[in-house]
């Protein structure tokens, strides 16, 4: 079999070569000439797929190492024969890690206690879920919007978003980006949306970067409609506006999902699908496995000045603050700062120690040693 891959997928490399004869190709080089005789390719969303690259080739599938597939013009795919799979969920615990680390700090930052707020959370799918699941661990009152499931299960669980807008002190969206229809998403947080709030919320934004215009909420953070925001996905990447950029409390560089434990299970998912696509076995797959954390024990007597050792643990394995650092001293590499991020582990990869019983029920529960 012939795979073509694309080079910054990690723990990929001499591990699919187990399935066929691999090319590595940067993702801008996924050009027609060069995927015509492949019989897979295994993508990420730097590159689209569609009629352009796919007609007259030898594609029979297309395995995208990350949860969405805009990049993939399924349609064509689906009446050309083309399978194709994402890999969704993979990593949910990754943007659960980003959103709990953006609010610790912003309540550092801005003096509020966690536990004295409303989270509304927008699109309570695989990420929605856990993000909502840590909230509540750490005290917020939480809010669930998703028309979708909603529909399908009736409303107890579920508020309108007239209501996370009336409620909510913190607003995150965790939806895929639709374009049309009635769970229409692009643009879902507009001018009208900035101007119906009640509580001038912070806006999180991890999901799609058009679920948020960038026009109103430059304008709503400008006429105090909102009290800050966190944004890691952006209209127009990588050219993103520097003008928000500067504008909001943390900025990053669409890596709320960029953890090692999540681009892991993003590579075995895609293989999985190789593997049963061509009835071929899985054991190869089990070679992909996270890097270690230089030190996967976080000791909480290290903490004897923090307020909070809970937030200090979590802290401790990732911390919004040196990926703003560096989009904002550079933010013209956005790319590189993606291609090239560094080594993130979730909570799974470390071990607490010294924990009284309260904080040891707490960062168990957020799933640590």
């Amino acid at each position: 079999m012939r795979i073509v891959a694309d080079r910054n997928i990690p723990y990929l490399k001499g591990i699919a070569e187990h399935f066929g004869d691999v090319t590595y190709l940067d993702g801008a080089d996924f050009t027609k000439d060069a995927i015509k005789d492949a019989d897979t390719l295994i993508v990420r969303t730097v590159a689209h797929f569609g009629e352009t690259n796919l007609a007259g080739s030898n594609v029979k599938l297309i395995c995208s190492a990350t949860i969405g597939y805009d990049h993939i013009d399924t349609a064509y795919c689906d009446t050309n024969g083309i399978v194709w799979h994402n890999a969704p969920g993979c990593n949910s615990g990754s943007v659960q890690q980003y959103i709990v680390s953006s609010l610790i700090v912003l309540a550092q930052q801005k003096g509020f206690d966690l536990q004295d707020k409303t989270i509304g959370i927008v699109g309570v799918g695989n990420v929605g879920k856990k993000v909502a699941k840590a909230c509540e661990i750490l005290g917020m009152k939480v809010l669930l919007n998703d028309p979708p499931r909603q529909r399908l299960e009736g409303e107890s669980h579920f508020v309108s978003l007239d209501t996370i807008k009336k409620e909510a002190d913190i607003i995150t969206f965790h939806t895929p980006l639709i374009k049309e229809e009635e769970d229409k998403t692009f643009h879902l947080a507009d001018n009208d949306f900035f101007s119906t709030l009640a509580k001038q919320p912070i806006v999180i934004n991890s999901a799609r970067g058009a679920i948020v215009d960038t026009t109103a909420i430059k304008k709503a953070l400008q006429e105090g409609k909102i009290s800050g925001a966190v944004i890691d996905c952006w209209e127009n990447e990588p050219s993103i506006d520097l003008e928000y950029m500067n504008m909001v409390d943390i900025a990053t560089p669409h890596i709320a999902g960029y953890s090692a434990d999540g681009k892991a299970n993003a590579t075995r998912m895609s293989l999985e699908s190789v593997a049963e696509f061509y009835s071929l076995g899985k054991t190869p797959i089990a070679l992909v496995k996270a890097s270690e954390p230089e030190n996967s024990i976080i000791d909480l007597n290290d903490f004897k000045f923090s307020s909070n050792r809970i937030y200090s643990a979590l802290l401790a394995t990732y911390s919004p603050k040196s990926d703003f650092i560096r989009l904002k001293a550079n933010p013209a590499n956005f790319k590189q700062l993606r291609n090239n991020y560094p080594l993130r582990r979730e909570s799974l990869a470390y071990s607490i120690v010294n924990a009284n019983d309260e904080e040891r029920k707490v960062l168990s529960q957020l799933g640590f040693n």
